[in-house]
């Protein structure tokens, strides 16, 4: 069989039954109705012919080849780092993490939540701050993020600058310049060797270490920002603060940096987790996700996003951020890494990075080198006035990459891998000697040692040995449901097949272990699987050069508005900065307008669901010369294929607007229409979506830009090529990413995947992507009337369940249909998005019929219980619905006073007999959880069942 049937979940004959439900004789006959005739491509997209798996893993494997994979020594935000073969195996190359979703949904999100609220907890010990994120995208936007936190949250400075550390990373540099010059924002960029800038200070950043290596003393400087009210983000190595005084003793209110030595490949530059720590009292205005504490329905602790109402989707151009993807499964990695070898043994790695650092730079002066640091973490700086290009010269030929600063200094960073054979060979081609010991004067000095003991918790003691470790991973994907247990039907959010043969390749080290600043002839297999995956998505989407920078969707979309903006300035045309959005439209649309420092206006929604394009007129009129473009999604956020869209494009194209395509939705129209000819000038695409990466419970994601060639050179600029102050060369646009192919290590991914589907499959993908949703569709209309249809009242590749006219005869509400799924073993659809009220579910090409039918079984039997309530046979209160979901302990207990039987509760249809998922707690006391705000690892007793009966 090839790939694309092995994709496909609808066997042939499975196909035939539901297109005959659905009246029609051929998949092409329902595709004719469906996509609007005025948008169909003609012809083939020009892809080559699919492979099989093993032509696809030969010929990847072809180009992991031509990498070289020479020893890493640059630093520069990436180091060389040991995964251990036992979370590589059990998490990153687990279905059971990597399949997950976002923990909307709690109760069925234990195992991933309880991971990311450990990556927090040792975010908080090692910045000696009260509260962490769940994870952010990378270093450099982590920062960005941070700049504007203390924009917003300092309420004595309002009107003032920031000063950002010149010896921060220059893509660090690069990337805030970007986002403070859209935000109008005034910086100074400062190296504070003679102390704080003049004038009103809103906020200061400081290294730490700085990224030349030195270790300074950086808590006068703190001291001086906060006497003149400033507010203090320390951007710091995290395994670096095991030894130094942590940013929460220095006085900081905000650090900021990367995870990616906590057991993370290079991947030619990402995906790494980026965190965030703050002092209490900043979480509301803290960007990114939150994993807090609270408690369920029988009062056992349960974990939970907190203070959702801080989300993009609700705030819009309001959020505090655009952040959607982030990074969970990488910081789950992360923080797996670090129960794994606790608090001694990750002071020990550091020490050991120490140690072997203060010898190579003892052996280096010893040989007649400048050493300009003396202290430092892991990175030594060589002075060496013009012979830079010399030193990395004679580096390379030991088979070693070093980081070239500048014309005089070159950077050594010492690594987690790297032995005495290792440092041996470095120093011998400089032509010294490895001592045994380093020289004293290169010790960290003791007042800028760290004397407190940090992640002290149970939890990171207990899981040492890889037995405990491996069974631990194992208790944590049980009390998950995942796609490796059952289909995950949520709407906005595609959660489609992540094939064994597509994930394979990203950990092969040919390709995990190239730095992304490597020379490019040692990456040459990373380069040729960039560009010919470029080269497909252009075809695919009918534009004319795409730039995989973005690493998440809502950055796609940033990057995207950003460049429009860069246009119209370009052209003369400052005053559009209005950009059109549709009230259906995604969250993160307005909240990544107003971070590119666009307005937003609003375009109301027409009765079948599309844009109002009466509305849309008025609009134009409103704002005329002020329009800077439209967002669009499509097919709509409603799940509709609107016949209008080509109209809508040239509306606003005649007034002088960009027509800006959210490609979030692509996988409907792979091979049947094309966004960059029937009137999109750019777009994101999904490759966490429609390509195949998987979600890892929240990230990685990647959110490419496609553009048309008018808007090519507006797209994200290389942040490695900027100067010491973070300015890039003339012309260049600015980044939005710290590594110029964003997360590069999860391409490999979506190549296999249009490798092995060619032209035939990715078509076919699309076809049965919108079969699936118009099958569900039908089949529950009559119970949970679908909300808006198109053309021969179908849907495209999703739709939205109404069952508000349910509500109001029972008082049932969504989310009471959310939890009572779980019991059948579902994840829930999308809740109360984009329409309240309602559900919103994408069943996707990969569910075979007889999941779709287990699905509409469920639906169709909790339509009978909403009955009951609406019927007066049961009060809401006591119904199974409320109730739901029935925990393990609730069925099995001695006693039964519920108004309905433990077989309805736990076993509603006979089915689930044979194959029963229970979540591990009962419905979670959200509000609760918000008023009392905890995001700490609660005491291990807690979870015991006998002291918690007492």
């Amino acid at each position: 069989m090839s790939f694309i049937d092995r994709h496909l979940g609808p066997r042939s004959a499975d196909a035939e039954q539901m297109l005959k439900a659905l009246g029609y004789d051929s998949l092409g006959a329902l595709m004719d109705d469906a996509v609007p005739p005025q948008i169909r491509l003609h012809g083939e997209l020009d892809l080559p012919d699919p492979l099989t798996e093993q032509d696809a893993l030969a010929k990847i494997a072809e180009y992991a080849a031509e990498n070289k994979v020479y020893t890493q020594m640059i630093g520069e935000g990436y180091y060389d780092a040991v995964t251990p073969a036992v979370l590589r195996r059990n998490i990153l190359e687990n279905p059971g993490f990597y399949t997950s979703y976002t923990p909307y949904q709690a109760e069925i999100s234990q195992g991933r939540l309880e991971a990311l609220l450990n990556f927090q907890n040792v975010v908080m010990e090692l910045t000696g701050l009260d509260i962490a994120n769940a994870s952010l995208l990378d270093e450099a936007s982590a920062v960005a993020e941070a700049v504007v936190m203390m924009h917003r949250a300092n309420r004595k400075v309002k009107n003032g600058f920031f000063a950002i550390d010149s010896r921060c990373l220059p893509q660090v540099l690069a990337v805030v310049r970007g986002r403070a010059e859209l935000l109008d924002i005034p910086f100074v960029v400062t190296d504070f060797s003679e102390g704080l800038p003049e004038g009103d200070l809103y906020g200061v950043v400081l290294a730490y270490p700085a990224s030349d290596g030195e270790i300074r003393d950086i808590e006068p400087l703190v001291k001086a920002a906060k006497e003149r009210n400033a507010l203090v983000t320390v951007d710091a190595d995290l395994l670096a603060l095991t030894l130094l005084k942590s940013p929460g003793e220095l006085g900081a209110d905000i650090a900021v940096g990367n995870t990616q030595r906590f057991g993370l490949p290079f991947f030619f530059g990402g995906p790494h987790a980026a965190y965030m720590a703050v002092h209490k009292g900043m979480e509301r205005t803290m960007p990114g996700r939150l994993v807090g504490v609270s408690q369920d329905s029988a009062g056992k602790p349960s974990y939970r996003l907190s203070l959702q109402t801080r989300e993009q989707h609700i705030r819009r151009e309001k959020a505090t951020s655009n952040i959607c993807t982030a990074q969970a499964l990488l910081a789950i990695v992360a923080g797996a890494y670090a129960m794994y070898h606790g608090p001694e043994g990750l002071r020990a790695i550091a020490e050991r990075l120490h140690t072997n650092a203060a010898r190579v730079a003892t052996a280096l002066e010893s040989a007649g080198y400048g050493i300009a640091y003396e202290h430092f973490f892991d990175t030594v700086v060589i002075d060496a006035p013009a012979r830079a290009d010399e030193l990395v010269a004679k580096a390379l030929e030991a088979g070693i990459n070093i980081r070239r600063i500048n014309e005089n200094r070159v950077g050594i960073s010492v690594g987690e891998s790297h032995d005495d054979r290792v440092l041996e060979r470095l120093v011998k081609a400089f032509g010294a000697e490895l001592p045994s010991e380093a020289d004293a004067k290169f010790s960290i000095p003791a007042n800028l040692l760290r004397t407190d003991e940090y992640m002290k918790h149970p939890v990171f003691h207990k899981y040492r040995s890889e037995t405990e470790m491996m069974r631990y991973l194992r208790h944590l994907s049980d009390k998950d449901l995942a796609l490796d247990r059952t289909m995950i039907p949520l709407g906005s959010c595609t959660m489609k097949l992540n094939a064994a043969a597509e994930m394979e390749p990203i950990s092969w080290p040919e390709f995990a272990n190239i730095h992304p600043l490597a020379p490019a002839d040692q990456a040459q297999g990373w380069h040729k699987l960039i560009k010919e995956l470029s080269d497909w998505l252009v075809a695919i989407t009918g534009y004319d050069v795409v730039s995989l920078q973005p690493n998440s969707g809502a950055t796609g979309e940033y990057g995207g508005l950003r460049a429009i903006r860069a246009y119209h300035e370009a052209n003369g045309d400052h005053e559009r900065d209005t950009v059109l959005i549709p009230l259906s439209a995604h969250g993160t649309n307005a909240a990544s307008a107003a971070l590119a420092g666009l307005k937003v206006a609003g375009v109301a929604t027409a009765s079948d669901g599309s844009i109002d394009v009466d509305d849309l007129k008025a609009k134009i009129e409103k704002y005329g010369d002020k329009i800077a473009g439209i967002m669009i999604t499509y097919p709509s956020t409603h799940g509709v294929f609107e016949p209008q869209v080509s109209e809508v494009c040239e509306l606003v194209h005649a007034a002088g607007g960009q027509v800006y395509l959210d490609g979030a939705n692509l996988n409907a129209q792979m091979g049947f229409a094309q966004p960059g000819k029937f009137g999109g000038d750019i777009s994101h695409l999904n490759l966490h979506k429609t390509f195949s990466i998987p979600h890892g419970g929240g990230g990685p994601g990647v959110g490419p830009l496609a553009a048309r060639e008018h808007l090519a050179k507006y797209l994200p600029g290389d942040a490695a090529t900027a100067d010491a102050e973070g300015k890039l060369p003339s012309g260049a646009a600015l980044p939005i990413a710290q590594a110029f192919f964003g997360s590069a290590g999860v391409l490999p991914i979506s190549w296999m995947y249009i490798a092995m589907s060619g032209a035939e499959g990715l078509k076919k993908s699309s076809e049965y992507a919108v079969l699936n949703a118009n099958y569900v569709a039908k089949k529950l209309n009559d119970k949970f009337p679908v909300l808006y249809t198109g053309n021969a009242n179908l849907v495209g590749h999703e739709c939205i369940l109404d069952i508000r006219e349910l509500t109001d005869r029972s008082h049932v509400t969504a989310e009471d249909v959310c939890k009572r799924l779980m019991d059948f073993g579902f994840h829930a659809p999308t809740l109360a998005f984009p329409v309240p009220g309602t559900l919103m579910m994408e069943p996707t090409e990969s569910e075979s019929k007889e999941e779709l039918d287990r699905f509409i079984e469920a639906m169709e039997t909790i339509y009978g219980e909403i009955l009951e309530v609406a019927e007066g046979k049961v009060a809401v209160e006591d119904s199974v619905l409320r109730n739901a979901p029935h925990t393990v302990d609730v069925v099995s207990a001695d006693e039964w006073d519920r108004p309905y039987s433990r077989t309805q509760a736990a076993f509603p249809v006979p089915s689930l007999r044979a194959n029963k998922y229970f979540t591990p707690v009962g419905r979670i006391d959200g509000a609760g959880g918000d008023r009392h705000f905890v995001c700490e690892c609660p005491p291990m007793e807690a979870f015991d069942l006998e002291a918690h009966a007492e």
